[in-house]
């Protein structure tokens, strides 16, 4: 068993204490905020492998990671904080903020810009790559325990409870 605790996605900008389901910071859901600390190292890194999966699948609209440990690299160089938790794909939108309005040469932080990316300024990618994680991580979030119908959301309400999710 690994002594490295799992560190929170927390990136200090949460929405839910104003009623979102969904954190439009770090995208966890309400109760996964409100129960971080009570979670076992597990259900921590289930809520860690969502969050990588959903934003990997967004990212990969635009980026193609050709070489994670220049990006690595580079994030280290410019002395952007990135989530060690994440796959490569999920360190992109750090970069991408943090660049604002600026032009990126992005063959130097190992990333390929695909049709999508095409004429948008790195913000601009930021904030649709934030946009559309965010309506991900929403529909997962009403999927699954917002708005369960019948027998199946019954039980669906009921796994969650005995797992800790809510």
């Amino acid at each position: 068993m690994s002594k490295t605790r799992i560190g929170t996605p927390c990136i200090g900008v949460c929405s839910t204490v104003f009623g979102d389901t969904v954190c439009r910071g770090c995208r966890r859901f309400s109760h996964e905020v409100v129960d971080w600390n009570a979670y076992s190292e597990e259900q921590k890194r289930l809520v860690w492998q969502r969050l990588d999966e959903l934003l990997t699948l967004v990212v990969r609209n635009y980026f193609e990671v050709l070489d994670a440990a220049a990006l690595a690299a580079q994030l280290d160089y410019q002395n952007l904080r990135y989530q060690t938790q994440l796959s490569p794909e999920g360190w992109v939108p750090e970069l991408l903020k943090a660049a604002g309005r600026q032009r990126l040469d992005y063959a130097v932080f190992g990333l390929r810009p695909l049709a999508e990316a095409e004429g948008l300024a790195p913000r601009e990618l930021y904030d649709r790559i934030s946009k559309e994680c965010h309506a991900l991580n929403q529909a997962h979030y009403d999927r699954s325990f917002g708005r369960p119908v019948g027998v199946t959301g019954e039980l669906v309400r009921h796994a969650a409870r005995e797992k800790g999710l809510f």
